[in-house]
């Protein structure tokens, strides 16, 4: 009988371990707070067409990052798409070979980097270039917290931030 008991108990035990199990979730936590209290990590972009653009439909851009923290940030990678009124005009998958590195309360610049996507066309994306901003519709960045000029750190992801009305400029180089 004891026995008995013994197995009961152990597959209960087993079966309730399984079942309450954590779900694997996407968690936008920290996206979504940021959202809330419009903070924005982006403070002006500069978006570089070349003669190229025409055929490739991709542009250049660099962005300044700005860190509200009292901790030093490390941007190591940034999804993005970005557009105006809710219309995605460029997307980028950037990961920085050389991290950027944005100081406690201040702001960085991204360097420059290609292959950004114009998904509406260049055309389109010409009657834009008037408004002088950009919204971020969508932005994932990959980045490590309390870092030490730029090294070790906290590896921490922040998914589905948006920021409206950032400052841009348009640089035509077309020689």
């Amino acid at each position: 009988m004891r026995i008995g008991a013994f197995i009961v108990s152990f597959v209960s035990l087993f079966v309730l371990c399984v079942t309450a199990a954590p779900q694997v979730t996407t968690n936008n936590a920290i996206g979504d707070i940021i959202n809330l209290l419009k903070i924005g990590l982006v403070d002006k972009i500069n978006a570089i067409i070349t003669l190229d653009t025409f055929s490739t439909n991709l542009i250049s851009v660099n962005f300044d990052a700005k860190n509200p923290l009292i901790v030093e940030l490390t941007i190591d990678r940034v999804v993005s798409s970005a557009g105006l009124n809710g219309t995605v005009y460029a997307t980028f998958d950037q990961t920085f070979t050389t991290p950027v590195v944005v100081p406690i309360l201040g702001t960085k610049n991204s360097g420059t980097f290609g292959n950004v996507k114009l998904v509406q066309g260049i055309e389109a994306s010409l009657d834009i270039i008037p408004f002088g901003v950009l919204d971020l519709i969508k932005t994932d960045v990959y980045l490590r917290a309390a870092t030490i000029k730029g090294k070790l750190g906290i590896p921490i992801t922040i998914e589905g931030l948006k920021q409206s009305n950032i400052p841009t400029t348009y640089n035509l180089e077309l020689s």
